[in-house]
């Protein structure tokens, strides 16, 4: 049975409302996109001829790598903790009930609604008092507090879609709590704790209002050396540079979204 004109209607303008908002979310990219391989040393759209040397220049410029090298590592420092710290407090208030559970909850998912200039100048604060201003200890614990929250919904869906009866028919078969929580736990939980990290490494790398109060010229991360950068300049490596943020976020989700399934993960569709 055919349906009824309005509804057709109602239809079609729901897709074309979804068509525009993602062509409005993905124009900007797009003109990065484009402007990116322009030839002049000024950034303009349509590029009248096409050229790489933008893109040459952003992988050679000596602060870029600098900032690169840094950023790996407070990456790698801040996803590690976040996930061991994050997947730990999950599991606690999954499994646990105790007095100031919900308070504990919304302290480590605050970062979420709490500005990042407010989290980097309060660390920055604090740090000085301290006398550890702008170390690479103080950047990660910045990056660790901002990408805590994502790590820890991440593992606690995880959680919650766990058949618990998996665990029980292991603990009445002899096997200790520990050798529960080693062999069919934190297996079970493996997507929800890579796909953490993956969350947690890519918001650190991205860091850029926190890490521009609590970072130096010796741990400047690649974000805020594109910021010192574009002060200075205004040529297309900032535009070729963005793409190549762009291609590796985009190919990076793409292979924890093939390999993991994170519509499962993050709840998106129901566990089959």
């Amino acid at each position: 049975m055919a349906k009824p004109l309005s509804h057709r209607m109602l239809s079609f303008a729901g897709k074309a409302l979804v068509v525009a908002i993602l062509g409005f979310i993905i124009l900007p990219a797009f003109v990065v996109t484009v402007a990116s391989f322009n030839d002049k040393a000024i950034l303009s759209f349509p590029p009248q001829q096409v050229s790489l040397r933008w893109f040459y220049n952003a992988i050679n410029y000596r602060d870029f790598r600098a900032g690169f090298h840094n950023g790996m590592i407070i990456m790698l420092a801040a996803s590690f903790i976040a996930l061991i710290v994050g997947a730990a407090f999950a599991y606690v208030i999954d499994r646990y009930n105790f007095r100031g559970k919900q308070l504990l909850e919304a302290l480590l998912l605050a970062p979420l609604v709490v500005p990042h200039f407010t989290v980097g100048l309060g660390i920055l604060i604090l740090a000085a008092q301290m006398g550890l201003t702008r170390t690479f200890t103080v950047v990660v614990i910045c990056h660790v507090i901002l990408v805590l929250p994502f790590v820890l919904r991440s593992v606690y869906i995880s959680l919650r879609n766990l058949d618990h009866r998996l665990e029980l028919a292991a603990a009445s078969l002899g096997a200790q709590p520990w050798r529960v929580l080693f062999t069919v736990t934190l297996p079970l939980l493996a997507p929800g704790l890579v796909s953490g990290w993956l969350f947690a490494a890519i918001l650190s790398f991205n860091e850029f209002t926190a890490s521009l109060f609590v970072t130096a010229q010796r741990t400047q991360t690649l974000p805020v050396a594109m910021y010192n950068y574009v002060r200075e300049y205004a040529d297309p490596t900032m535009a070729a540079i963005s793409v190549i943020f762009i291609v590796v976020t985009a190919t990076l989700l793409a292979l924890a979204n093939a390999f993991l399934g994170l519509g499962k993960v993050l709840n998106v569709e129901q566990a089959r």
